[in-house]
């Protein structure tokens, strides 16, 4: 299927784009073109008259494409290759290092003038250290996800009438907690000393505040931290 690429509309009314290459096309037009090198197995946009690369992002603007065709081309584009969305702008990115999880976004980090790195496991800004091929910082990566999700529920002693999940992610660090039924609602992190409330997960020191004592938590509880 030919890919034409007019230089100038014949119609003055037409909204005409300037693309990163230098020429000029109408939305229409710049959306068959683009179409036709997907139809023809192709994972990345070249103009057809001087064959320099049109970034995703790029095609996504000025094509004014619809929400049915974006998800047709985002489709397409991440069947014939191994990439993910950004979480940051939604453009589709490719994991150049398949042991690496942290992998950084060109199109937001020119956006920012900051690099900007994701977890290709969790699709969440990047937290922690990296290099990493086992999970990054965030709260319900990899595993963790699963045991905030299926954990029980449990009814604390010291706490009237209440239930919440057994097992909280730690408001401060991200570190998995599992309440052991003999304390209070208010805890402590053994690895950051981060005090919050198990129910509501609120700061110790404003959960405090809105009650008279331990045994109640009118802030209500918390649902459960996965995304």
């Amino acid at each position: 299927k030919a890919c034409i690429l007019f230089m100038h509309s014949v119609n003055p009314d037409v909204l005409r784009a300037v693309l990163s290459c230098g020429h000029v096309t109408d939305p229409e037009t710049l959306t068959d073109c683009c179409r036709a090198q997907m139809d023809d197995g192709k994972t990345e946009f070249k103009c057809p008259l001087c064959e320099k690369k049109w970034p995703y992002d790029e095609v996504r603007k000025l094509a004014k494409l619809s929400d049915d065709e974006k998800l047709i081309f985002e489709d397409k584009v991440g069947t014939n290759t191994v990439k993910k969305l950004c979480p940051g702008c939604g453009t589709f990115v490719e994991r150049l290092d398949v042991s690496n999880l942290c992998v950084k976004c060109s199109v937001c980090t020119e956006r920012t003038r900051k690099t900007y790195h994701f977890c290709w496991q969790c699709l969440r800004e990047w937290k922690g250290p990296g290099p990493r091929a086992d999970r990054c910082a965030n709260v319900g990566c990899t595993i963790d996800q699963k045991l905030l999700k299926d954990c029980p529920m449990i009814t604390l002693k010291s706490v009237q009438n209440v239930q919440c999940p057994a097992i909280r992610a730690c408001t401060s660090c991200g570190i998995l907690l599992e309440h052991n039924n003999k304390g209070h609602k208010i805890i402590e992190c053994h690895a950051c000393n981060n005090r919050f409330c198990f129910i509501c997960l609120k700061p110790a020191d404003e959960c405090i505040k809105t009650t008279t004592h331990y045994i109640v938590c009118t802030a209500g509880v918390a649902p459960r931290q996965v995304d």
